[in-house]
């Protein structure tokens, strides 16, 4: 507890009891709007895990009454067979909802997104993992089942592009989203990403300021993130760690005055209720988890998913090391945990004083910052207030300070900037 960055939650003398075991929040607007569990399954796709083990989720999710992410690799039946709601993410490859020549397919999106089993649609800017690469399924991966949901060639590397071909600039960005939501039937529409050039994501928030259309939710993905197929390089030194991008998102859409027309999730290496409360307390809205989901599945991390070759038959499409997940106990594992974790959420937030997560604040938690000093993180990290952006009020980020007047709709880049 005196090493530096030890961090903790204070507690307050009059402790509450809190009984509210999904702490729900608003997703949207209109009929389609989503209430959202604060814990939910991160992106997890069918070709990545086995079909025992994406049912598994999605049936644990079902149980638990909280969300399941499709991942990039599409809504397949496999997503589908447990029953459990669905955030259809979309990425660059527009996996499922392609043409031949791999271009974005406005009927075929449209035909999946109205099933009522798919609640909301993420589109994938980038990873945490692997930020600015791209992606890539070996062709001895792709199956029959995953050349059909994917509506890619079997046997062949699935390739994912570094970036989408729909859009170039924030504003053609919001026009995708709107496309997306229109076609289905306007359901929550939002975008994940990992923070890398701040003005880039500055530069989305002023576009949805300026024409007033709006994301509805921000998926932040921390540079901890994991995949089993990421270069080493990328995963460990490029993008920004999940803290920190968490609080400039946070920053950038209270400065700019659509916190709460815009909610915020928070994914890449939680894994306990501790760290949902202190992700809570830095900005998030609700949390997305796929590693303690998985060692619900029974992952024992041997870190080999790329090879097809998973001892456990979570990551694999070998259906003879496959056929030894059994469904049903790993489902009701999956929403033991999930059951679990909100449960020691609300014992640990109730001893605060607190009676719902969207009440934690940066107040709440404490960092050590040497052996002798302690600080409160709104003490260290940022401060900026509601529609200070406009108000003239001190912005302590810099970030904001100095690109705001730099950046439009138009672009991603910056007023000044040199080609790269």
């Amino acid at each position: 507890v005196y090493e530096e960055d030890y961090d903790w939650l204070n507690h307050s003398l009059r402790p509450i009891d809190v009984h509210q075991p999904d702490f729900l929040t608003t997703v949207g607007i209109g009929e389609a709007a989503y209430d959202i569990s604060l814990l939910n399954i991160s992106g997890t796709s069918f070709g990545a895990l086995s079909p025992p083990a994406i049912q598994a989720l999605n049936t644990g999710a079902s149980l638990g009454r909280f969300a399941h992410n499709t991942g990039e690799g599409s809504l397949s039946k496999y997503h589908q067979a447990g029953g459990g709601d669905l955030i259809w993410q979309i990425s660059t490859g527009y996996f499922g909802c392609r043409d031949e020549k791999g271009n974005f397919d406005p009927e075929l999106f449209k035909s999946k997104a109205s099933l009522p089993q798919v609640k909301m649609i993420e589109i994938k800017l980038s990873q945490g993992a692997k930020p600015g690469h791209g992606g890539m399924l070996l062709g001895g991966k792709v199956t029959d089942e995953i050349a059909e949901t994917r509506r890619i060639p079997v046997g062949e590397d699935c390739i994912s592009p570094a970036f989408h071909s729909m859009f170039s600039t924030p504003t053609e960005l919001l026009d995708f989203v709107e496309q997306l939501r229109c076609d289905s039937g306007g359901k929550p529409v939002g975008i994940k990403l990992c923070i890398g050039h701040p003005w880039e994501f500055i530069a989305i928030v002023k576009a949805m300021v300026t024409e007033k259309r709006f994301v509805d939710f921000v998926t932040v993905d921390g540079s901890e993130g994991g995949t089993g197929a990421a270069p080493a390089e990328f995963t460990d030194h490029l993008g920004c760690p999940l803290a920190d991008a968490l609080v400039f998102v946070d920053n950038c859409l209270i400065g700019a005055g659509i916190r709460e027309r815009v909610k915020v999730a928070a994914s890449g290496k939680i894994v306990s209720a501790y760290d949902i409360v202190r992700h809570c307390a830095l900005g998030a809205d609700w949390i997305n988890m796929a590693r303690p989901f998985m060692f619900a599945l029974g992952c024992i991390q041997a870190r080999d998913c790329a090879s097809g070759r998973c001892p456990t038959g979570i990551a694999t499409m070998d259906p003879g090391r496959y056929r030894v997940v059994d469904v049903a106990q790993k489902a009701q594992r999956v929403a033991n945990f999930h059951h679990n974790t909100l449960k020691v959420v609300g014992e640990m937030i109730g001893a605060a004083g607190i009676s719902h997560p969207v009440h934690l604040t940066r107040r709440h938690i404490v960092r050590r910052l040497s052996s002798s000093e302690i600080r409160l993180a709104d003490q260290i990290f940022p401060h900026v207030e509601p529609g200070a952006l406009f108000t003239g009020e001190p912005i302590e980020d810099p970030r904001l300070d100095v690109y705001w007047n730099k950046v439009s709709g138009d672009s991603f880049n910056f007023e000044g900037q040199l080609p790269g």
